[in-house]
């Protein structure tokens, strides 16, 4: 599995035909690692900022199940100065294909396609899904980097949903990236009250090879940990387990009404404002100093960049999946000491767990969640 963080060569790039440039983007396959002896390429589109003076930031952009190499997604990107490519991670382009079933073509080049949740743990580890979606990941910022209108030392990494948790294995295993975006997606699966955690209780590959748990540690990176309240894949109990596991400087940002998708994943302006802030400051533009429970009160301390114009208590009295659970917002109240600002809010009674949210005009970040 480290080598797989050794991939550090720029693979061979090719056109890929049939593909028409688009807005100045172009569709690209990259080589991959061989699949049961046959080699693969990885399907991609490309783009970067149209007008420039110097080399600018990256970011590679993993999928999540269902989903492809967007293009809309990497024109998001490049509208705030990044270059950025998008990748297919389970052999196939982004033409429409032919059932239900098969929503995307896949291409002769293809390797293995996500078999379930983690469902080919039986097959040799080279041949599994996972480990061929974690080298396509790393050989995507090996292909970035090389371009060289990009700037090799901010390249970063965002994952939506299955692509999350590809993203939060990767940045344990390479380490280049100047910072990252698991959303939804993240570790610590296996306990989790829902389909995830019936798949994955008694996979003990998942266990000791695949929770991104297991790598996170290695990750000193900058992360912003992505998500909405009321995910029903990826519990908020398994992403702190996530950001708890990962030493280096972390954003939490929960918002309350995000919904699961690509789009709804990419146009809210938290991950751009947080990728701006790393790849101009070298640090996030919030820092949390402190969160705990004192006397019946909620209590979080912020080191902010940016000025911060409310706060709110998001609390639940119920208990198991926190994505089924009913959560209400209270006011909280904040006092401003320069960069550092003090949030306080009365806990409702019975409350079993909760979070605070500031706002920085239309930004939101979250406390760490406590149970």
């Amino acid at each position: 599995m480290r080598d797989l963080g050794r991939l550090t060569a720029a693979p061979a790039v090719h056109p890929a035909g049939g593909f028409a440039d688009s807005g100045g983007l172009r569709a690209i396959f990259f080589d991959a690692l061989p699949y049961r002896g046959k080699p693969t390429r990885v399907f991609a589109w490309y783009g970067a900022p149209g007008s420039r003076t110097g080399k600018v930031p990256g970011i590679v952009l993993v999928q999540g199940g269902g989903g492809t190499a967007y293009k809309e997604w990497v024109q998001k990107w490049n509208d705030h100065g990044f270059a950025a490519i998008s990748i297919a991670v389970e052999g196939q382009t982004d033409e429409p294909g032919p059932s239900k079933d098969v929503r995307w073509k896949r291409h002769e080049w293809a390797g293995p396609a996500r078999d379930g949740i983690y469902a080919d743990s039986g097959q040799p580890l080279v041949d599994q899904w996972i480990y061929h979606a974690v080298a396509d990941t790393v050989l995507a910022n090996s292909v970035i980097r090389s371009f060289p209108e990009v700037d090799a030392a901010k390249v970063g990494l965002m994952g939506t949903s299955w692509g999350g948790v590809i993203a939060s294995t990767v940045i344990g295993i390479d380490t280049r990236f100047a910072f990252a975006i698991p959303t939804y997606g993240c570790g610590d699966m296996a306990e989790a009250d829902n389909q995830w955690g019936r798949a994955l209780h008694d996979n003990a590959l998942y266990r000791e090879v695949w929770d991104p748990v297991r790598w996170l540690p290695n990750a000193r990176m900058p992360v912003l940990w992505f998500t909405w309240l009321h995910d029903v894949h990826f519990p908020l109990t398994s992403q702190r387990a996530s950001y708890k596991a990962a030493p280096g400087p972390r954003m939490v940002a929960v918002l309350p009404d995000m919904k699961h998708s690509h789009p709804a994943s990419w146009n809210p302006p938290d991950s751009y404002a947080f990728a701006e802030s790393v790849v101009r400051d070298r640090r996030p533009w919030l820092r949390q100093e402190s969160v705990r429970t004192d006397g019946g009160r909620a209590l979080a301390e912020f080191l902010s960049e940016k000025p911060i114009d409310g706060a709110v208590l998001i609390s639940t009295a119920e208990s198991g999946f926190t994505g089924s659970r009913k959560w209400i917002e209270t006011p909280a109240a904040l006092e401003r000491r320069g960069k550092r600002t003090i949030v306080t809010a009365p806990l409702p009674a019975g409350t079993r767990a909760w979070m605070i949210n500031i706002h920085s005009g239309n930004l939101t970040a979250s406390s760490d969640f406590i149970e």
